[in-house]
């Protein structure tokens, strides 16, 4: 939303219509200018920003990858070796 720059009535009968004028639409095309070089300069740097963002979680998403899979071999052996035990308890127990 762009500010119209106004001056009061005081400097319009100071300096003139013609000048005052010309010193606000000057004032608002610099106001204009400055707008469009932030926005420009805000794209440049959401860019970069979105770009690191996006190499993170792929880092991140990866990394939890691994972990999971390390996880799930860990589970499988402990789970593995419950079982034995469960049978070697029951094999004993029904020699007896």
């Amino acid at each position: 939303m762009p500010v119209t720059a106004k001056l009061s009535r005081k400097f319009y009968e100071q300096f003139g219509d013609e000048l005052t004028n010309e010193l606000v639409n000057w004032m608002n095309q610099v106001d204009t200018s400055y707008r469009a070089e932030f926005r420009d300069l805000f794209e440049v740097h959401f860019a970069r920003f979105d770009a690191k963002l996006e190499q993170r979680l792929a880092e991140l998403k990866a990394d939890l990858r691994t972990e999971i899979a390390a996880t799930r071999a860990e589970i499988l052996r402990w789970n593995f070796l419950f079982w034995i035990a469960t049978l070697g308890t029951v094999v004993a127990l029904m020699k007896l």
